[in-house]
């Protein structure tokens, strides 16, 4: 006759598990007032957001089915192309500047200074809202009164109406939204420029490397986590871009500033084509999913030189 025993697990183990539980929880807590904001204010708008792009809705009459009416006057729609033309446009202004910007201010302040002062001016535009640096601009690049016009007069270099030319135009918002972000993703550099550790680049002096040596071999790769985390943002926010664009060009002139985000502001809450408008807003969601993850597989989101 055999006795079967039940083998009970250690003490240990328990111990272990119970541990793990706790700390599942503890963490659930603790994330649980960003998730039920996620969910209400980004999940079920998004969700709702898919069925208003399926119908013509004017927010004053019931929304009726259309199906993918909307997706197909899409493709049709010239001024849909020319505005998605037109952000791209901006972006490949903004994002190389921006980012080549703040890349020398932050390896010159880890170099020269780390002033607190000094980081605070650096990001004060940044704290400033957008309608703020918008009107600021709108001043100083007025081709009657404004500062810079009048110091291009001063040296005989004639008037140039920056926001009133289609040639000028969108530079001139690139350049307002450089100065005022730039600062701010100097700063994001900067704390990665302090992560890196002093042994790396005196191993590397050993070495026989030159400056320009480390800066490639060594400062640039352990730098690609925080250079993949500027990138993505940077360009999901650039894609977004409307505050500037609304208060100093209005898309003008002739549609050179027409953004994706300002066209479907003005479809929705100017001809009130609102399932139009949703339709144009999940197509620029899924193009930035598209790029989004184009970036982090390039540079390789997910891996660490340090």
């Amino acid at each position: 006759m055999t006795v079967q025993s039940t083998a009970t697990p250690p003490l240990g183990a328990a111990k272990k598990r119970n541990f793990r539980s706790q700390e599942a929880t503890v963490g659930l807590l603790f994330i649980l007032p960003s998730l039920i904001g996620f969910v209400i204010f980004y999940a079920i708008p998004a969700v709702r957001g898919i069925f208003i792009s399926l119908s013509d809705w004017d927010l004053l009459t019931p929304a009726e089915f259309v199906g993918l009416a909307n997706y197909s006057k899409l493709l049709k729609d010239p001024t849909f192309w020319n505005s998605l033309k037109v952000t791209f446009y901006y972006v490949l202004l903004n994002i190389p500047v921006q980012t080549i910007l703040a890349l020398v201010i932050a390896v010159m302040m880890s170099r020269l200074t780390k002033s607190i002062i000094i980081r605070a001016i650096i990001i004060l535009p940044w704290l400033m809202p957008s309608v703020v640096v918008g009107l600021l601009w709108l001043w100083l690049m007025d081709p009657t009164i404004g500062i810079i016009n009048e110091a291009l007069r001063a040296l005989g270099l004639g008037t140039v109406p920056f926001l009133n030319l289609p040639k000028t135009a969108m530079p001139s918002i690139a350049l307002i939204n450089i100065w005022q972000y730039v600062g701010y993703t100097a700063l994001l550099v900067f704390a990665g420029l302090q992560a890196i550790p002093g042994s790396v680049y005196e191993a590397a002096q050993i070495d026989g490397a030159s400056e320009g040596q480390m800066f490639w071999k060594v400062t640039i790769p352990l730098l690609r986590p925080v250079l993949v985390f500027v990138l993505v943002t940077s360009v999901i926010g650039s894609f977004q871009i409307f505050d500037t664009v609304a208060i100093t060009t209005k898309g003008g002139p002739i549609n050179a500033t027409k953004v994706l985000n300002f066209y479907i502001y003005e479809q929705a809450f100017t001809r009130f084509n609102m399932g139009y408008a949703t339709a144009i807003s999940m197509v620029l969601f899924l193009i930035l999913i598209f790029v989004s993850i184009i970036q982090m597989r390039l540079m390789r989101a997910g891996e660490s030189d340090m």
